[in-house]
């Protein structure tokens, strides 16, 4: 499958950033792995029953159970002792697929940002066109081959922010994502009805 990667020039290299990406598909996981440099990934405790692929992300990221408050409290540390050590992390801020709607998003939760807040390091927008329509959430598992897209947006800087800044660039995050989606997707302006989250 052909992937086309719009923004590379975005990261620096031997810089940490946390990236937000937008999540419809079992597909964004893999397709994450076209981020250059050493990324973990933050991802839902139940990926690591996956067959071989649970296996290395078990070994190499970091699986949160988010219905346990001690399992998100030592996730948090994890990642940043992770960026502490150079790593950049991943992170699909809706929590999951949840939507049901794409290319509309779902709300974003803040997680990420407050971990950019609090490590003072950028944190990129990135957006995942097609995925939803390559191999879509709807239980078949059926892949259809069409050409893939990851767009790498400017980065939203943190530096001098506090918590109070959260909701700020978590919304700029999501309006990048959306209307990159939108966009892509030749939604229509009679299509653009957005689930109010923000």
């Amino acid at each position: 499958m052909q992937i086309k990667v719009v923004g590379k020039g975005n990261i620096k290299k031997g810089r940490p950033y946390i990236f937000a990406a937008n999540h419809f598909s079992y597909l964004d996981i893999a397709m994450m792995g076209f981020i250059p440099g050493d990324v973990v990934y933050i991802g839902k405790s139940s990926i690591r029953k996956v067959p071989l692929f649970g296996y290395y992300f078990k070994k190499l990221h970091i699986a949160v159970n988010r219905s346990s408050l001690k399992s998100r409290s030592e996730v948090l540390i994890r990642a940043k002792n992770a960026i502490s050590k150079g790593s950049s992390i991943v992170i699909f801020p809706e929590g999951g697929i949840t939507t049901g709607l794409p290319p509309h998003l779902n709300k974003f939760k803040d997680g990420a940002f407050s971990l950019a807040i609090d490590k003072q390091i950028p944190l990129i927008p990135v957006t995942l066109s097609f995925n939803h329509l390559i191999l879509p959430d709807d239980g078949r598992l059926l892949l259809n081959f069409k050409k893939g897209k990851i767009v790498i947006h400017s980065p939203i800087e943190t530096l001098g922010m506090n918590s109070k800044d959260i909701a700020s660039i978590r919304n700029k995050c999501y309006s990048t994502i959306q209307d990159q989606l939108w966009e892509d997707n030749h939604l229509l302006d009679t299509e653009k009805t957005i689930i109010k989250t923000l």
